[in-house]
């Protein structure tokens, strides 16, 4: 008879907990997005860095003459300036999610999973910029899709100190509290109205706190 390894069974349960956790909805839909060509996802990335400096100003003209593409071209992405800004967001914060997943390996104590999930997540405000921050909040869904996806970390989060209590790591406490403040930090640190205030970058300030806080849990 095989024994089960408590030290795997403790791992899948982490992993268990996470696969759990229900994925925010994104704005073009798999098979969408699964059916881009080259060039179409080309444009999308590259307009990543067009947007950093603020878009509120920009016409889709004004994009299509930015990326070297027809109007046609843009249209066929989205209808309109505010919806392709919000497929852009969507991709870039998707694209960040699965790398700050794969930033938890088999073995890892929850809360050192914690602290590398949410260092691989606040990569997503690591360069947000005061023009790029001030026109998001000014799209409609802007401060809806940001939030669906913190929401996600939030509940990742959660379920890591739940799997940290249950395994004694830190005592009992209010999980849904903590995981809202951490798992914040990041999105709150990125405000026009805070990022402003900053004396370092919204990815460290948020790092930082994070630190902080989970040293005080344990």
């Amino acid at each position: 008879m095989t024994i089960a390894d408590p030290a795997s069974s403790a791992d899948d349960e982490v992993l268990a907990r996470l696969k759990r956790v229900p994925r925010p909805e994104r704005v073009l839909s798999r098979a969408i997005a699964d059916a881009l060509s080259p060039r179409q996802s080309e444009i999308l990335d590259d307009l990543s860095g067009l947007f950093d400096n603020g878009f509120a100003h920009l016409t889709m003209a004004d994009i299509a003459k930015s990326v070297n593409c027809s109007l046609r071209t843009l249209y066929g992405l989205a209808n309109s300036r505010d919806e392709l800004v919000l497929i852009v967001i969507d991709r870039s914060l998707w694209r960040i999610g699965r790398v700050a997943r794969l930033a938890i390996t088999p073995g890892m104590a929850p809360l050192d999973a914690i602290r590398s999930y949410l260092r691989a997540a606040n990569v997503a405000v690591a360069n947000t910029t005061e023009p790029f921050a001030r026109d998001t909040d000014l799209v409609p869904g802007g401060r809806a899709l940001a939030d669906a996806h913190r929401d996600y970390v939030v509940a990742v989060t959660r379920a890591l100190l739940n799997e940290a209590v249950r395994r004694g790591d830190i005592a009992r406490c209010d999980t849904a509290a903590v995981a809202r403040v951490i798992a914040s930090l990041g999105t709150d640190m990125a405000r026009p109205e805070v990022l402003s205030t900053l004396r370092s970058s919204p990815k460290k300030a948020a790092d930082d706190m994070v630190d902080v806080i989970l040293r005080g849990l344990r």
